[in-house]
């Protein structure tokens, strides 16, 4: 959590800088020419159908894939660095994903669940936990208003509280940036109701959100970019309101919508 509010600075490198980026797995595209820069502190939605490479473009991120023709005219830079080491990408990136929920799901307590973010582990071993990381866990529990989940085990609590504790974990570093790879995936309207408001105050806190999604209400209103892709390439980006229309939308995923904003919120209908 970042205190007061992280606006972009033109004048010190991207966070994320790709250009022409192009990732190849067991013979497949994933990645296609891909050019995407990202700023700290920035608000953004990556917005596409399933298949569209979004989670591919988060593991670029993250260098669990690199570019597979490396040479002139790409651009694979994190911070200005064309090499980034894990722990520079911990200490301004923090990750949460689907697959690392599956993770854990096993006996783990919520508070230990946020503490392994200090080790990158999955729960606590022979870690040595000082009292500066219990201060800052209990404070993150609170912050995010699930303190009362920190003796429970992850197998005993719902989706969208075990959520809420796996971003507890990500923000132990105070990182600049928290990128959500589907995060609403299984959440009912209850829970969906608390994630959106507890990534609304994630980003008033002035925490950058790289929400990558294919539900467009997922945009929270703090969200002001949009990144559209398909089929392993940006399709199109810029202001939410520029990209959230009835024409690209409905480009986009292939079928006529009409898109309504209420209250912050846009909403793809019609199809």
């Amino acid at each position: 959590m970042v205190d007061g509010t992280a606006d972009a600075q033109p004048s010190s490198p991207p966070l994320v800088e790709f250009r022409n980026v192009s990732v190849v797995r067991g013979g497949r595209k994933l990645l296609d020419s891909v050019s995407l820069t990202v700023r700290e502190g920035e608000q953004i939605a990556i917005l596409g159908p399933n298949g569209a490479g979004k989670s591919s473009l988060i593991r670029a991120i993250t260098r669990e894939y690199y570019p597979s023709s490396p040479g002139p005219g790409v651009v694979f830079r994190f911070r200005g660095q064309d090499r980034w080491d894990a722990f520079d990408l911990r200490s301004h990136i923090g990750l949460v994903s689907g697959d690392l929920q599956h993770t854990f799901t096993r006996g783990i307590s919520g508070r230990e669940v946020v503490l392994s973010g200090f080790f990158s582990s999955v729960g606590l071993f022979s870690h040595k936990v000082t009292p500066d990381m219990e201060r800052k866990a209990d404070e993150i529990l609170e912050f995010l208003e699930v303190a009362h989940l920190a003796d429970r085990p992850m197998t005993e609590i719902s989706s969208g509280e075990g959520r809420r504790l796996l971003i507890g974990r990500a923000l132990v570093h105070d990182p600049g940036t928290l990128v959500l790879d589907e995060p609403t995936n299984s959440l009912d309207l209850a829970a969906l109701h608390i994630f959106r408001k507890t990534l609304r105050k994630i980003a008033r806190s002035g925490t950058g959100i790289v929400l990558v999604t294919h539900s467009l209400p997922d945009i929270i209103p703090e969200i002001s970019r949009v990144v559209l892709m398909r089929d392993g390439a940006v399709r199109m980006d810029g202001p939410k309101t520029d990209v959230l229309t009835n024409e690209a939308i409905g480009g986009l995923f292939c079928v006529p919508v009409r898109v309504v904003e209420e209250d912050g919120y846009f909403y793809a209908t019609g199809y």
